[in-house]
């Protein structure tokens, strides 16, 4: 969610999933994020849960305070209240969402005897998580709430090992408040983008790279590349923020990810970048389909690999046995045969 300086121009994710929920069938959809200290948390909570059953149930609920604070001060909120918001409205709608009424007031929104008309279509609720950049406010809210984490802020090493201490901060927080900790409901956010070969990757991102680090440098308040780097798909790929290579080498970043974690998580996010043109893009994604997805699938890749190998491993007796029982055949046809003619 998005409303100033004209480059991420969704300005409510709840109107795109919409349109993208009526086009699929199969494809989960998730907010990432609504920033929850522009909005009643009991208005929000109320259209989240509409659009929980206009998906049947294949929307997810992605919170934050709000990335840009250029948002923010359009509609009078200081960034220091953001984050203090943030909790505020958390707190109710993970109420309401579990069926209670709610009183509250405090000095951004008053709720008297607030309550949803309609339960969750996903039981027992929708699926939430709370974005976690730099500050520990997201790991220990996601964490507070029992919620999925949402890992964003890079993936250098420094940037993991932040990723890994936010973690033991959920698992802190979920101890305290009675929640059990999931890491399968842990999401870290890295970019990558693939090709068939190394330079045919970096040759695709020179299209838009380096305009998207600009737009970081410029407008956002987290820049990607210090001052003074020239070359960004060199910086990122070598600082472990992104992947830009082949299949192989997106493996190798994503197994880079899972050992930095201290532990595991439950999935990567794509950051949608635009660094390709369309074409290049779709042809990164159908790489990484075909041969990065399958590589992490051991549930039902496993059995098939077991498979393989041991029908490989006892080739040579099967076709032994096998050219035996042919011959086996022949031979007993052949007696038939001759046997028919000697009558």
């Amino acid at each position: 969610e998005h409303h100033s300086a004209g480059t991420e121009i969704i300005a409510d994710p709840l109107t795109f999933i919409a349109h993208a929920g009526a086009l699929t069938r199969d494809i989960r959809l998730g907010t990432g994020v609504v920033s929850l200290p522009y909005h009643n948390p009991f208005m929000l909570a109320s259209r989240m849960t509409q659009l929980d059953h206009m998906t049947r149930g294949r929307a997810m609920f992605g919170v934050g305070p709000g990335a840009l604070v250029h948002d923010a001060a359009k509609i009078g909120i200081k960034a220091s209240d953001q984050r203090d918001r943030m909790n505020q409205s958390l707190d109710v709608i993970v109420e309401l969402m579990a069926g209670k009424s709610v009183t509250r007031k405090t000095d951004w929104f008053d709720l008297t005897a607030a309550q949803l008309q309609l339960r969750p279509y996903s039981q027992p609720s929708m699926e939430m998580a709370v974005a976690c950049a730099r500050s520990p406010v997201g790991a220990v809210a996601s964490g507070r709430h029992g919620i999925g984490m949402l890992s964003i802020g890079g993936t250098s090493d420094d940037a993991l090992k932040a990723h890994a201490a936010n973690w033991q901060t959920y698992e802190e927080q979920a101890r305290q408040n009675g929640q059990v900790s999931d890491r399968s409901k842990w999401r870290i956010v890295t970019f990558a983008h693939v090709a068939e070969t190394r330079e045919q990757a970096l040759k695709d991102v020179k299209f838009g790279i380096d305009r998207f680090a600009k737009y970081f440098t410029d407008v956002a308040t987290f820049p990607i590349l210090p001052p003074g780097i020239t070359d960004a798909a060199e910086y990122l790929t070598k600082e472990g923020i992104a992947c830009i290579g082949t299949p192989d080498d997106c493996i190798r970043h994503f197994e880079r990810l899972w050992k930095g974690s201290e532990g595991g998580f439950g999935a990567v996010l794509l950051l949608a970048h635009n660094w390709a043109d369309w074409p290049a893009t779709q042809r990164s994604y159908e790489l990484m389909a075909r041969f990065v997805h399958p590589h992490f699938q051991s549930r039902s890749n496993a059995p098939r690999q077991q498979s393989y190998d041991i029908a490989t491993g006892n080739r040579d007796t099967y076709s032994v046995q096998s050219q035996s029982a042919v011959a086996s055949e022949i031979e007993k046809y052949q007696a038939a045969k001759s046997k028919r003619a000697a009558e």
